[in-house]
């Protein structure tokens, strides 16, 4: 029997997603741990079962949240893990987490196993990319507010969960705009 998660995350017939899932291993890591550090290269795609992670990099300003992920998100550095090219992200728990986690080998094995791979795998890296393309779209033509009530609808427990200095990091501002836009709408 495999986990309910596959189902939602993984739209391929029963006896693919259950062979699937035979190749990943549950893993769990702590509150600080790394998957993945800046310089290593990617090679396991992990699956979010319970727990956050946190991808983060720096720039010339010193350090900055990329994204923060939640249970049902995949996990990886896309291009390290398919170009196998050094990773310019970290992949850290920003709590404990319960997570599932496949090997590239095992993922590359599942083109030849699986019928369906190529067309999961193509919907897959489309749903990357439309995701950073929507991403980019909205730091160019939405406010900063808009940003705020945007990522707010969407991830409204993490505003509990994380520090807020992640969140201002993911939306493109400081601390204080953040803070000024919640004091904003609050009022």
């Amino acid at each position: 029997m495999f986990n309910p998660l596959f189902d939602h995350l993984f739209p391929l017939p029963e006896a693919a997603r259950a062979k699937l899932f035979a190749r990943f291993e549950q893993v769990e890591f702590n509150r600080g741990d790394y998957l993945i550090k800046e310089g290593d290269y990617s090679s396991n795609l992990f699956v979010i079962e319970s727990g956050l992670i946190r991808q983060y990099g720096w720039n010339k300003k010193g350090e900055f949240t990329q994204w923060i992920g939640t249970a049902n998100h995949f996990v990886t550095d896309l291009s390290s893990f398919i170009f196998d090219i050094p990773s310019k992200w970290n992949f850290q728990c920003i709590s404990d987490c319960r997570m599932y986690r496949l090997s590239k080998f095992d993922y590359q094995k599942m083109e030849s196993e699986v019928i369906e791979w190529n067309k999961f795998e193509k919907a897959f890296l489309a749903k990357c990319f439309s995701t950073m393309e929507q991403r980019i779209s909205d730091f160019i033509c939405l406010t900063a507010e808009e940003r705020y009530q945007h990522y707010f609808e969407q991830y409204k427990p993490l505003f509990h969960q994380v520090p807020l200095q992640y969140i201002a990091s993911v939306l493109g501002m400081s601390p204080e705009t953040l803070s000024r836009i919640r004091a904003k709408i609050s009022s």
